[in-house]
């Protein structure tokens, strides 16, 4: 690939930027041009004049682990975070696709294809007073990268080379290589790396900054009683004018989803942070409610431990990804509310999705006579009973745990599988989940953004969210390939390459791409759906 020469003045080195593949412009395309096609008909826009003041109660059913924005990997924790903290960009949604725009940040330069040049707004504040400035930032993308904080989501910044404070408001970032990934790696949302934290708030408060954030954003943490509630208190020093317009958001957490579900019905909260699919034809119903979701990026999936045997078999893992049924799990663990999954990327993500997918031959798909096939050849014959955990309750995006298992359950037992399905809390869930301590567990990763966000962490050597320890270099060579272009047509290439790798492998089978749902009361006004899975009340109100 060729590459310009940077000139030395600035304005001719901006210029010869913009007109290469690498231009800020071309790299927001490739990563967030074109990720939803579908209308905006479930977009709430704002009606009438927003009104100053009042509370906002909602029923959270999700687990949030931590609000420190560079640990958590709670869908959950995500929702509050967008509204606690900003990062130098955000996610903006027009009702058609997705784009990336500026936020702690004022203006986004790119003097040459490896270096991003930031220059912040004057005059915001920490929740606690102190600046966000040039150091505030380079100190958190610091944090984000430090081995020792082990944060998950380090993997984003990891060609990032240099930080440097140009001057108080201005800061550089200088990457060994082009990174198509950067813009959503930098939101203060889903990416989470380039969300910004207060440096003296963690350092008082080491491992408890979680349960005691301080951001910049339009509401303040002032309560977090455990297993109850969450408390957010509108921020009177934001810096977007005339935001936020709510007084208070009350987030009551409600672990039972009928229960939630009931309380939004009676009127006692306003609105649900995500909802599970069986309540969802019954809600559409209640005029006196908005129903939006679609189809959002992300994929459900049953993981296979390839560390330990019966699944460190190829031949077996290929048997399961081809002995199920997806239309049967699609009607009945997501209502008719998601459609078949073949490989992890997923419809909004246009720019990468084959829409022809189904009749194409790549991916997974039920074959039964193929899955026998497989079966016959795998290593260990006779019956198999791997250990299958799934965990109690919703999870957050629907069909996942004891629906999923009862279904698929059966399709395996087709190929000689009789799995045992352990039952257990969460918490005891994450830990073996995590420990690699399961033969077999079901997932799903939401919100994405981009294709590296979908396959990169989870299925990367060593990644940390592999958790079923798969390990091919052709995988990763192409996936390290794809992040490091932002010509669409190759990345495009790559990641089809990447996925046809995987799904070969098969230490997942795929199995749905989900439709994801708010449900609000109709006196909330001003909120507008991100197809990201986020809950962003900066405009809203109540009517």
């Amino acid at each position: 690939m060729s590459r310009s020469p940077v000139p030395t003045d600035h304005k001719a080195a901006l210029a010869a930027a913009l007109s290469t593949q690498f231009s800020r412009r071309r790299l927001l395309a490739a990563a967030g041009a074109g990720l939803l096609s579908a209308s905006a008909a479930g977009l709430a826009q704002a009606q009438g004049t927003p009104k100053k003041g009042g509370t906002l109660t909602l029923a959270w059913v999700e687990a949030i682990d931590t609000l420190d924005p560079h640990l958590t990997s709670s869908a959950g924790a995500i929702k509050v975070i967008n509204n606690v903290f900003n990062g130098l960009l955000k996610v903006s949604y027009d009702g058609k696709s997705v784009s990336f725009e500026p936020d702690l940040a004022e203006k986004w330069d790119m003097p040459d294809e490896k270096t991003h040049v930031f220059k912040l707004r004057p005059g915001v504040k920490f929740h606690n007073g102190d600046a966000c400035d040039a150091e505030a930032v380079k100190w958190s993308l610091e944090r984000v990268k430090s081995p020792a904080l082990k944060s998950p989501h380090a993997w984003k910044l990891e060609l990032l080379e240099h930080i440097d404070v140009v001057d108080p408001l201005t800061v550089r970032l200088r990457f060994r290589k082009p990174f198509a990934f950067l813009p959503v790696a930098l939101t203060g949302s889903t990416g989470r790396a380039g969300t910004i934290v207060n440096r003296r708030a963690v350092e008082a408060a080491g491992a408890g900054f979680g349960r005691a954030p301080v951001g910049t954003g339009p509401f303040k943490l002032v309560g977090w009683k455990e297993n109850d509630s969450i408390e957010l208190q509108r921020n009177p020093a934001y810096f977007e004018p005339g935001r936020p317009h709510l007084d208070r958001v009350l987030i009551k957490l409600i672990k039972e989803p009928s229960a939630a579900v009931a309380a939004l019905m009676s009127g006692q909260v306003d609105g649900l942070s995500v909802c599970p699919f069986q309540f969802i034809p019954q809600l559409r119903k209640n005029p006196s409610l908005q129903v939006l979701g679609q189809v959002e990026g992300n994929y459900a999936f049953l993981g296979m431990n390839n560390k330990r045997a019966p699944f460190n078999d190829i031949a077996l893992r290929q048997a399961v990804a081809f002995a199920i049924d997806r239309r049967v799990i699609v009607q009945q663990s997501y209502f008719g509310e998601a459609i078949p999954a073949y490989t992890c990327i997923s419809p909004p993500m246009s720019q990468f999705y084959d829409p022809g997918i189904a009749k194409s031959g790549r991916g997974q798909f039920l074959d039964l006579a193929k899955a026998k096939a497989l079966r016959a050849k795998a290593k260990v014959q006779g019956e198999i009973n791997p250990v299958y955990i799934v965990t109690e309750g919703f999870t957050g995006s629907g069909g996942l745990g004891t629906r999923n298992a009862q279904l698929i359950a059966p399709m395996l037992a087709q190929i000689g599988i009789k799995p045992k399905i352990e039952l257990v809390d969460r918490a005891i869930w994450l830990q073996r989940r995590n420990a690699g301590d399961f033969d077999l567990y079901d997932e799903a990763w939401v919100a994405d953004l981009d294709p590296d966000e979908t396959i990169t962490p989870e299925w990367s050597t060593g990644k940390p969210w592999n958790f079923v320890g798969y390990r091919n270099p052709k995988f990763d060579e192409a996936v390290k390939a794809a992040a490091e272009t932002t010509d669409v047509a190759r990345r495009r290439r790559l990641y089809i390459e990447a996925e046809d790798v995987l799904m070969a492998d098969a230490p997942l089978a795929v199995l749905a791409h989900m439709k994801v749902f708010k449900i609000l009361s109709r006196k909330v006004r001003g909120f507008e759906y991100v197809p990201a899975d986020l809950l962003n009340l900066h405009d809203v109100w109540l009517a």
